[in-house]
């Protein structure tokens, strides 16, 4: 017999310690080789002034074991406590977020009853690397970070997901025909990296229309790959589509460390009843057990568990005409699926996992990102961001203009991204935040120095500059958006 795997285990709050009994109940019981190591996370932790929800000795063990099977946290209310989820997936560099969304028809009431598909959300970047400030009385910022590596990685993870697991189509989802270049490169990576699988389907699509064809015909979809915020209100959507989010396991993926878990929350209020589902930390557990290579024992519990599904075996959500006697509860769902173990569904598709990885491998780059040269890059403007209320944009052009150093002059201001001066309109609604282009002529390069003497000369006359941002072109291609209206 083999030895066993050592695994992080964190019980976490409300719900999670009676629903992590449970499955370790069914996962002891099924043979799984492994060897639990325990440690506190979430509403405790952020109480006892652990800003992120986990002890610092806490980490010994996620990086010993690279394996953590996790409980629901709660996070206390208020401000100063961080996302436990966000801060684990960029520590360990989880960069992708793999959900599985099945339908259970007709055991599992769902008006989509062929849906079968794959979220592959990267985990890293975008909107969720949390960089914010507030800039002026009225306005707050968020930078969106999206970065050549992380595209590459996580749409080169969703083909091979894809190939060795014979799905015929990934679906990219962007709002690139907006964000043209942040969203703009994650799709250009996409469509980069798709030549590589020839024998895949490919199809972009814009974010909205995604999400609206993925809540009415989800079975058009087999592999979706978005950036990080689209992915995980997508994950939601479709699992709140098979009939229940109780029911969606989650796995967090990285060249080194791998988490699973339910992708719903504590769930406080029936905390301690004893009725929660652990269908979903099951689930997890399943793709766990294939990661560390126990592909068997995953495949064993899994078809018990759709044997007891198909059974009539319900926990009080799912709980319907299909349903035997009561609602079970945690441990009595659980003891069912230990029950049918050895056992596979008979009108459900009973699942085959072999040798291959299952819902969630570590899926090797065969092609890594390559190194690129470096581009020529040219400093050719700045935009400087003012912070001035009660003006209007002809007000402040006059002001910047009297101002302006050579080589630089004033091109354009806008106002939340729409220009307004010069040719702006008087129905514009402008906030006191904004934006003020200076270029050098004709678009000819300019120096560091030049940047510094005309934020000199604004500040001496009392201009409030909030930030800069340098305009560049790479290889000679601008680096940068052009306002609205301009």
């Amino acid at each position: 017999m083999s030895e066993l795997v050592p695994i992080t285990v964190a019980r976490g709050d409300g719900i999670g310690p009676e629903i992590m009994d449970a499955t370790l109940r069914v996962l002891q019981a099924a043979g799984a080789r492994i060897a639990p190591e325990f440690i506190e996370i979430g509403e405790q932790q952020y109480l006892a002034g652990h800003s992120s929800g986990i002890a610092p000795q806490a980490w010994d063990s996620l990086r010993r074991t690279r394996v953590f099977l996790k409980g629901p946290i709660t996070t206390p209310q208020g401000g100063g406590y961080k996302s436990l989820n966000v801060t684990i997936r960029k520590t360990l560099g989880l960069y992708a977020n793999v959900r599985p969304c099945v339908s259970y028809a007709p055991f599992v009431r769902t008006l989509h009853p062929k849906m079968n598909l794959v979220i592959v959300r990267e985990n890293e970047e975008d909107l969720y690397a949390g960089i914010e400030h507030r800039q002026t009385d009225e306005v707050f910022q968020c930078l969106k970070l999206i970065t050549r590596p992380g595209c590459e990685k996580i749409v080169r993870y969703a083909f091979e997901y894809a190939r060795r697991h014979g799905r015929r189509k990934v679906t990219c989802m962007t709002k690139d025909n907006i964000m043209k270049m942040t969203d703009g490169l994650f799709h250009r990576v996409f469509d980069e990296i798709a030549s590589d699988y020839p024998e895949i389907e490919t199809e972009h699509l814009i974010i909205d229309i995604g999400a609206a064809r993925l809540a009415t015909r989800p079975e058009r979809f087999d592999v979706i790959v978005t950036p990080n915020l689209y992915g995980d209100i997508l994950s939601d959507i479709a699992a709140e589509l098979t009939g229940s989010v109780g029911l969606a396991p989650s796995a967090n993926i990285g060249d080194h460390v791998a988490m699973f878990e339910a992708i719903h929350g504590s769930a406080p209020d029936i905390a301690g009843k004893g009725i929660a589902n652990p269908s979903g930390l099951l689930l997890a557990a399943v793709l766990m057990l294939v990661h560390i290579g126990q592909p068997a024992v995953a495949e064993t519990i899994h078809n018990a568990w759709l044997r007891t599904i198909e059974d009539g075996v319900h926990t009080a959500e799912l709980h319907g005409t299909l349903s035997i006697g009561r609602p079970f509860g945690s441990m009595d769902f659980a003891d069912a699926v230990i029950e049918r173990l050895g056992q596979r569904p008979e009108k459900l598709a009973p699942v085959s996992y072999g040798d291959a990885p299952a819902a969630a491998p570590r899926a090797p780059l065969p092609r890594a990102p390559q190194a690129r040269p470096r581009a020529a890059k040219a400093l050719v403007g700045v935009d400087v961001f003012v912070h001035a209320a009660g003006v209007s944009a002809d007000f402040l052009a006059g002001q910047l203009v009297a101002l302006t150093v050579p080589p630089l002059h004033l091109q354009m201001i806008t106002n939340r991204g729409v220009k307004v001066w010069p040719g702006g309109f008087p129905e514009t609604f402008c906030t006191d935040h904004w934006r003020c282009r200076f270029v050098g002529p004709d678009g000819s390069p300019i120096t560091h120095a030049d940047i510094l003497a005309l934020l000199q000369a604004l500040v001496a006359r009392g201009i409030d500059v909030i930030k800069t941002e340098n305009l560049c072109t790479f290889d000679g291609e601008r680096g940068y958006a052009l306002g609205q209206g301009q």
